[in-house]
């Protein structure tokens, strides 16, 4: 039988992450493709649905593309002011194109395979199964809406196959001295270090996914690697943000800047004095 899967990508991955495990673009793809084995199905096509603004998810559309993934980037608020959440989008779009599919190429699919827990999809399930075609829900044990459990397969299918032990504990000391140096740059190459600007720099010089970088961020604090303030800048809505500083009476930070304490430091003082061209 031919199937095609649709993932509501958000949904598995906050399940997965709060069960202490990373998903990656390459374990979705091996999952849905041995699962596609073990059924006896014929997997035509895989659509995710994700806002990829999301920190968690930088960079991560690209990974999906390149492994034959069509993906949906869907927002969930617009880059205008005084806008509000688009709540469900990401629903909504994966319905919606499921139900097109539905419609338009009958023919072409018997099995529809839902990636989630969300019980806003049982309208999409009983459409699917009143066109005589069937359904698979494949969700997280213990996250599945009660009105979907009866269209999963028995048992913790998605923990099974993943083996929720692969991804190995993340030890954020293991990248201090790159996080040193890292925000170093950054603390020398810009008038502040916003917490946003901070993590999104470390996720890419660091290559870890922004779970990981938070953690990262978490343990410096703890250390006083690092602080966090509020600092003022006009150009924002809300007139001030949160930034980074490092803690240059810190021995391990003073070991990993080396000679460029004195540029960080030099920075450091201009915040404390309130520069006005830290805000242009």
């Amino acid at each position: 039988m031919k199937a095609m899967a649709f993932v509501d990508y958000e949904n598995i991955w906050v399940g997965l992450a709060e069960r202490g495990c990373k998903l990656t673009s390459e374990q979705l793809v091996q999952f849905l493709q041995q699962y596609a084995v073990r059924s006896e199905l014929d997997l035509l096509a895989i659509y995710l649905y994700a806002n990829f603004d999301r920190e968690e998810f930088w960079r991560e559309q690209t990974s999906f593309e390149k492994i034959n993934i069509f993906t949906r980037h869907v927002y969930g608020k617009n880059n205008y002011a005084n806008t509000e959440l688009r709540q469900n989008a990401a629903d909504l779009e994966l319905m919606l194109e499921a139900q097109e599919i539905l419609l338009t190429r009958s023919s072409t699919v018997d099995v529809f395979i839902l990636i989630t827990g969300d019980g806003d999809f049982l309208p999409l399930v009983r459409k699917i199964r009143a066109w005589g075609k069937e359904v698979k829900v494949i969700g997280v044990a213990g996250s599945v809406h009660r009105d979907l459990q009866i269209y999963c397969d028995k048992g913790d299918v998605l923990g099974d196959m993943l083996n929720l032990g692969l991804e190995h504990e993340y030890d954020p000391s293991v990248d201090v001295v790159r996080g040193i140096e890292t925000l170093g740059q950054l603390q020398i190459r810009m008038p502040y270090v916003a917490s946003t600007k901070a993590r999104m720099g470390l996720s890419q010089q660091l290559s870890r996914s922004m779970s990981e970088i938070k953690e990262l961020v978490r343990y410096m604090l703890r250390e006083s690697i690092i602080s966090e303030r509020e600092y003022p800048d006009a150009s924002l809505k809300i007139g001030r943000t949160k930034i980074y500083i490092l803690n240059l009476n810190n021995v391990r930070v003073q070991e990993a800047l080396g000679s460029k304490i004195g540029d960080v430091q030099q920075r450091c003082l201009r915040l404390d004095a309130g520069d006005s061209d830290l805000t242009t």
